[in-house]
């Protein structure tokens, strides 16, 4: 695998940013998750956003991948290899941020010693588990040159498809199902999921098929790019469709803790990541690709497909910590807020009635150490595994272009 000098110069920087995180990780593991910004008032943080933004872009690009071998989509089946590749990788991350979530990897023995069958918690590992395995199935056959190597695929495109939704439903329920959370519990939380994931995964295998084109890596037809550019429009429409029905629930005069919930989402601290989302990831990118000739416009495209990936982890961001601004604890004194560094600042000796969070320093680094192994993994094996033919590309768009010249010639009729 030969590299040139921007390839060296990226894994050099990334090389750089990955032992920052694992520096910092170690910090964190001699620490305790006391080092980083959460607490009993905030038990969730960045490690979790990044763990449900991750999931979503995972089965985002699994989902267009096996639905082009379920349903005979042959010009999807061109970035089959490509999305599956972008799945795999997100998949891990994903289960990294749960793994460094428990502040000790060996708790994890826990689940095997004392596993609790009703819990959302333990249904969401098995089934992402089942779906790194399919993962690894689906790349396995499809890069494989064995004989009927490639007619096993849509046997696994069969498998792939419903646990690709039910790994982000699952992910969905583990908030959903709790009633304690005003602004969790939602009987389409996992709808809201899926259609994130949707538009978010498939914006970003549309950004991996825009840079490996210019980098001369995977070659992707513009006519393919303007297809998959307006199926990502429709998944935006109905994302932001999603998102208002949740909003009305919440803002519909109901119950003081929900409407309080919708009141912070929309004007209080979480407030900016909800217009974020809604601003940058539904209304600019829709209005940019539900035009024909926009989509045909790598740049516009680009723009639109990083607007969605920002604008749906930014909805992460509010989805979870709002319903933890206002804890379900009445009376005094409270709740202990179980972290040193917040101690003495709401109430005395540590006892709050309210939650805040800020990520620290060490989360920070493992969350961006981590995301450089991602693209650092994406880089080798999209080296590894891709191959580089234009020429097919180019016969798409000019048989695209031949369709457009017989249609504007005039009827004999």
């Amino acid at each position: 695998m030969q590299l040139t000098n921007t390839y060296k110069i990226a894994f050099v920087v990334l090389g750089v940013l990955v032992a920052l995180g694992v520096g910092a990780y170690v910090y964190q593991f001699i620490g305790g998750l006391g080092v980083t910004g959460m607490s009993n008032g905030t038990s969730w943080g960045l490690y979790i956003a990044s763990f449900m933004f991750f999931v979503g872009l995972s089965a985002g690009g699994l989902i267009v991948a096996s639905s082009a071998s379920i349903f005979h989509v042959a010009e999807y089946k061109k970035v089959a290899l490509p999305a599956i590749i972008v799945s795999l990788i997100c998949i891990c991350i994903a289960g990294a941020f749960v793994l460094i979530d428990l502040g000790g990897i060996v708790r994890i023995l826990n689940l095997f010693a004392s596993p609790n069958f009703i819990s959302p918690l333990l249904w969401d590992i098995c089934v992402i588990t089942t779906y790194l395995v399919i993962n690894l199935i689906y790349l396995y056959f499809m890069t494989s040159k064995k004989p009927g190597a490639k007619d096993k695929v849509a046997i696994v495109s069969r498998f792939a498809l419903p646990v690709a939704i039910l790994v982000h439903s699952v992910t969905a329920w583990i908030f959903g199902l709790q009633i304690a959370r005003e602004g969790w519990y939602s009987t389409i939380m996992a709808p809201l999921f899926v259609a994130s994931a949707m538009d978010s995964g498939l914006a970003l295998l549309l950004l991996g098929l825009l840079w490996m084109n210019r980098a001369k890596v995977f070659a992707t037809s513009k006519k393919l790019i303007a297809n998959l550019a307006g199926l990502l429009a429709v998944c935006i429409a109905v994302d932001g469709y999603m998102v208002g029905c949740e909003v009305l629930t919440m803002a519909y005069p109901g119950t003081e803790h929900g409407m309080a919930v919708f009141g912070e989402m929309v004007s209080g601290a979480t407030a900016p990541f909800f217009w974020i989302e809604v601003i940058v990831g539904v209304i600019i990118p829709f209005t940019i690709l539900v035009f024909a000739k926009n989509r045909r416009r790598t740049g516009l495209v680009a723009l639109a497909c990083a607007g969605v990936v920002v604008g749906v982890f930014c909805k992460r961001i509010w989805l979870l910590f709002t319903s933890f601004i206002y804890p379900n604890v009445s009376g005094a004194p409270g709740l202990i807020s179980g972290s040193s560094s917040t101690r003495g600042v709401f109430g005395m000796d540590g006892w709050a009635v309210a939650s805040s969070y800020m990520p620290t320093l060490p989360e920070i680094l493992i969350v961006v150490g981590m995301i450089a192994l991602g693209i650092l993994a994406f880089l080798i094996l999209s080296k590894l595994l891709l191959t580089y033919n234009p020429a097919q590309a180019e016969a798409d768009d000019a048989a695209c272009v031949c369709e457009v010249e017989v249609t504007k010639q005039p009827s004999a009729l």
